[in-house]
C-alpha cells in the first residue's frame, strides 16, 4: 500500500511475556506504545491465555490511540505454537498455553517424520499438533463444535473483523502440521481430520475486512479501519530482509525476546538435526528458512535476576578470568540442550553486575553455537529485546569477525514487520554496527573452554574462519 502522510496503523504484538500495542505512522515512526504482561490463567480446565483481558485492554488502548491519529489498519503479530478453536460465537475452549503439560497422549505415534516437516519433537505443547491432538482427545465434544482452527494472529484478526483465514508463518512454526518444502499441510492434518476446520490461506499482508461495527464503536476507530491477516512474530522480524520476490543473499537474522531465534537465509535444510532443535520455519512468502533457537530471554532472566542492571567491561573480564561459566539450560522449553539442568561452573557471580555479565556471555555463546550449527553465512542483524544489551552485539561480533553484525535501530523487529505488512514498498529504519570499546581478553579461549564443557559432544561444529 502506498503511504500517505496523515494515516497510521496499530500493531497488536503478543509476545509470550508481554503484550504491546504500538501506534505507528505511515513513515514508520512510533507515535505511542503501551504494554501489559501476558498472563497465564489457571482457573479453567488447563493453563490458558487471558484472551478476554487482552481484548478489553486492547479496546481501551485503541480508544486512546483513536484520538492521536487517523488509524487505517490493525495488524496482529503473535508468538507461535498457539491456536484458537472457535465457533460462530467465539472460543469453544480456552486458548491453551504451550508450556502446559499434556499427559495421556501418545503423540509420537501420530506425528509425521522430521524429514517431512523439519519440525523437531518438542516438550509440553511447543508442537501445536500435540496441543490439538490432546484437546481433541480430552475435550471431544467441544472440539467437535469447532468451526475454525485459527492460528493465534488470525484469531485476533477474526475477532476484530469476523473473517477466518489461515497463514503460513504460524502454520510453519514447529507445528508438525506443515510441509515446508512443498508448502502444504502435512500428513498429520489428514490423519487427524482437521483440514475442514482450517480456513483458507491468505498472505500475511491481506486486508481480510474492516472492523466489526461493535469493535469500531468500542474503540472509536473508523468503521473503514482494515484488519490485516497477521503474522508470526519472528517472521515479522524477517520481513525487512526479504525482497518482493523472496530473493536474498546469504544472511542471518537474530530475532530476540523470550526466544532467541536464528534464521539463516541461504543455509541448507539438509544440515538440520532434530535432536538439536533445528527446524525449518516458513517465511511470509512461503519459503522455508533454516532456523535454530533457544529461550534466550527466559534464560537471561534466570541468570541475571529480575533487578534492572548492566555490567562494566571489567566485570565481563572478571567472569572470564575466573573461568565462571553458565552451562545450559535454564528454561524448560526447547533448544539444543532441552531437558538438561543448567548450572554454573566455577566461582559464582559476586553481585548483580556480574550476574548480568554471566547472563550476557551465556547468551552470546549459545547464539554463536547456533550460528555455527546452522552454517550461517553473510551479515548478521540483531532484532528485538537484545538490542538494548550494550554488550551482546559487540561480544558476538568479536567472536564472528567474518560476519558483519548490525543492530536494528528499532527496538522491536516485530513492530517494524507489522508496519511493513501495510507498507510493503517502504524503507524501514536504518541499522548501526555496535563495536566494543576494546578487545575482551581471552574471549575466544573462554568460548573453547565453554564448548568442551557442554553436556553433549559437538563434533559437528567447526568455527568458520
Amino acid at each position: 500500500m502506498q503511504a500517505t502522510p496523515d494515516d497510521a496503523l496499530i500493531v497488536l504484538d503478543i509476545g509470550k511475556t508481554n503484550v504491546k500495542l504500538a501506534l505507528v505512522d505511515a513513515t514508520g515512526r512510533l507515535l505511542a506504545e503501551r504494554r501489559r504482561p501476558n498472563a497465564i490463567l489457571h482457573d479453567g480446565p488447563y493453563p490458558h491465555h487471558d484472551t478476554d483481558g487482552i481484548w478489553d485492554w486492547m479496546l481501551t488502548t485503541c480508544r486512546a490511540y483513536a484520538g492521536q491519529a487517523r488509524v487505517t489498519a490493525i495488524v496482529p503479530v503473535t508468538h507461535g505454537a498457539t491456536a484458537a478453536l472457535v465457533d460462530d460465537d467465539g472460543l469453544v475452549l480456552p486458548v491453551l498455553d504451550y508450556e502446559a503439560a499434556l499427559p495421556g497422549l501418545d503423540y509420537a505415534a501420530l506425528r509425521p517424520a522430521y524429514a517431512q516437516t523439519y519440525s523437531p519433537l518438542l516438550p509440553s505443547g511447543l508442537n501445536l499438533g500435540r496441543q490439538l491432538a490432546w484437546l481433541q482427545q480430552q475435550h471431544p465434544e467441544a472440539f467437535a463444535r469447532t468451526r475454525h482452527i485459527l492460528m493465534y494472529p488470525q484469531y485476533w484478526a477474526w475477532r476484530l473483523c469476523g473473517v477466518a483465514a489461515g497463514e503460513v508463518t504460524s502454520l510453519g512454526c514447529h507445528t508438525d502440521m506443515w510441509d515446508p518444502v512443498h508448502q502444504d499441510y502435512s500428513s498429520l492434518v489428514t490423519r487427524m481430520g482437521w483440514e475442514p476446520q482450517l480456513p483458507p490461506l491468505a498472505p500475511a499482508w491481506t486486508a481480510l475486512g474492516v472492523l466489526r461495527p461493535e469493535v469500531a464503536q468500542a474503540t472509536g476507530l473508523a468503521p473503514s479501519c482494515e484488519v490485516l491477516c497477521g503474522i508470526h512474530d519472528s517472521n515479522a522480524s524477517l520481513l525487512r530482509h526479504l525482497g518482493r520476490d523472496g530473493a536474498t543473499a546469504p544472511r542471518t537474522v537474530l530475532s530476540t525476546g523470550t526466544w532467541l531465534i536464528a534464521a539463516a537465509f541461504g543455509a541448507s535444510l539438509d544440515g538440520l538435526r532434530e535432536d538439536a532443535d533445528m527446524l525449518a520455519n516458513t517465511n511470509a512468502l512461503g519459503q522455508p528458512v533454516a532456523c535454530m533457537r533457544f529461550m534466550g530471554g527466559r534464560e537471561f532472566g534466570a541468570l541475571a535476576g529480575d533487578q534492572p542492571a548492566t555490567c562494566s567491561f571489567e566485570q565481563l573480564e572478571q567472569i572470564i578470568a575466573r573461568g565462571t561459566m553458565a552451562l545450559p539450560g535454564f528454561a524448560d522449553g526447547g533448544g539444543p540442550f532441552a531437558g538438561r539442568q543448567g548450572h554454573i561452573k566455577g566461582p559464582p557471580p559476586l553481585d548483580v553486575g556480574e550476574r548480568f555479565a554471566l547472563a550476557t556471555l551465556y547468551c552470546v555463546l549459545m547464539t554463536d553455537y547456533c550460528l555455527d550449527a546452522l552454517g550461517a553465512r553473510g551479515p548478521i542483524t540483531v532484532e528485538g529485546a537484545f538490542t538494548a544489551n550494550p554488550w551482546f552485539g559487540p561480544l558476538l561480533a568479536s567472536l564472528r569477525p567474518h560476519q558483519a553484525l548490525a543492530y536494528s535501530d528499532d527496538a522491536s523487529g516485530t513492530t517494524c514487520g507489522g508496519w511493513l505488512l501495510r507498507y510493503r514498498d517502504a524503507t524501514p529504519t536504518t541499522q548501526h554496527h555496535p563495536k566494543p570499546p576494546r578487545s575482551v581478553t581471552d574471549l575466544s579461549a573462554y568460548r573453547t573452554a565453554w564448548r568442551t564443557t557442554l553436556p553433549t559432544a559437538t563434533p559437528h561444529l567447526s568455527h568458520a574462519q
